[in-house]
C-alpha cells in the first residue's frame, strides 16, 4: 500500500537523481496528469492509497521524464500566452521568452493590425495568440515542416481560430505572392549556434527538432533571410519583430539599419539578456 504523497516523494527523489530540474513540480504534474487531477486536487488526496492500476498509469510517464523527455511532450499540452496548445515532437515547445515577444509586439501597435505574418510558426503559438488578441486580423502562418503545420492546424481548430489563421508550407517567404503585404511580420526563427545546441539540456538537444533550434552562420542565417525579405512584404510603417540569440544584436541592428529600416530597437528578456529586435519599414 502506498499513498499519493509517498508516490510524489519517491518520484521527486527519482527524478532529481536523473538531473531533472524542479523535480517536485514535475512529479506532481506527472502524477496529477496520470490520475486526471489538477495540482490542488492532488494535494487534497495526499493520504489516498493508490491501487495498482493507478500506479501502472504513473510509471511509464515517470520513466519518460527520467529519460529527460520534456514534461510538455509527455502531458501533451502547455498553457502559453493565454491559450492552451497541443505540443509534441513535431514542433518546438513554446518558451516564456516568446510570450514576452507577443506582449512587446502588442505594445508597439497603436492600432489593431489587419494582416499578420508569422514566419516559422511551429505549434502556431505566436500566430494563434495574436489572432486571439486581434479578432479582426487575418493571420498567415508559414513553416517549412509539414508536421509542424499539421500540429499548428490542430491547435487552430481546438481554439476555434481556423477560420482566421491560414497555414502555408513555405521556406520563409518562398511561397508568398508578390501582392501580399502585412502590418506585422513576426518570427521566432532558429538562432542557436551549433555549439549552443550541443551544450543544451537533453530535453532540448535530444527531444526537440534541431531544425527549429539551430541555424548556420553562427545562428544568423535565417535571421538574415527574414530581415532581407521583410521590406518587400511589410506595409509602409509595418513592424518587424524578431526573437534572436543573445550575442547577435550588434550584427542584427547593423543589418536592419543598412537595409533601410527605421525605428530599429533592441530589447532584453526577463533575464536581462538581449533577446528581441524590432524595426519598421519606412512610411511612404
Amino acid at each position: 500500500m502506498i499513498t499519493v504523497l509517498e508516490v510524489v516523494q519517491k518520484t521527486t527523489d527519482f527524478l532529481a537523481g536523473k538531473g531533472v530540474e524542479s523535480a517536485r513540480l514535475n512529479a506532481e504534474l506527472l502524477i496529477g496528469h496520470a490520475l486526471g487531477l489538477k495540482r490542488m486536487q492532488l494535494y487534497l488526496q495526499f493520504e489516498r492509497v493508490l491501487v495498482e492500476a493507478e500506479l501502472e498509469k504513473i510509471r511509464p510517464l515517470v520513466k519518460r521524464r527520467s529519460q529527460r523527455e520534456p514534461l510538455q511532450y509527455i502531458i501533451g499540452e502547455t498553457e502559453w500566452s493565454g491559450i492552451r496548445l497541443k505540443v509534441d515532437r513535431r514542433a518546438l515547445i513554446p518558451r516564456p521568452e516568446t510570450e514576452l515577444l507577443v506582449e512587446l509586439v502588442v505594445e508597439r501597435l497603436a492600432e489593431p493590425p489587419l494582416r499578420i505574418l508569422d514566419l516559422g510558426t511551429g505549434t502556431g503559438a505566436i500566430a494563434l495568440a495574436l489572432a486571439k488578441r486581434y479578432e479582426s486580423a487575418a493571420v498567415t502562418a508559414v513553416d517549412v515542416s509539414e508536421d509542424a503545420l499539421a500540429l499548428a492546424a490542430e491547435n487552430a481548430r481546438l481554439l476555434g481560430l481556423n477560420d482566421r489563421v491560414h497555414f502555408k508550407k513555405s521556406s520563409w517567404y518562398d511561397a508568398l505572392t508578390v501582392d501580399e503585404s502585412y502590418d506585422v511580420i513576426v518570427s521566432n526563427p532558429p538562432y542557436l549556434t551549433a555549439d549552443e545546441t550541443a551544450a543544451a539540456e537533453p530535453e532540448v538537444r535530444v527531444h526537440e527538432p534541431v531544425s527549429a533550434l539551430a541555424a548556420r552562420d553562427e545562428g544568423l542565417a535565417d535571421l538574415r533571410v527574414i530581415i532581407a525579405g521583410a521590406l518587400r512584404f511589410l506595409k509602409p510603417g509595418g513592424l518587424l519583430a524578431l526573437e534572436t540569440g543573445i550575442a547577435q544584436h550588434a550584427v542584427l541592428v547593423k543589418l536592419l539599419n543598412d537595409a533601410g529600416y527605421t525605428a530599429v530597437e533592441s530589447r532584453r528578456d526577463l533575464t536581462d539578456r538581449d533577446r528581441f529586435v524590432f524595426a519598421r519599414r519606412p512610411p511612404e
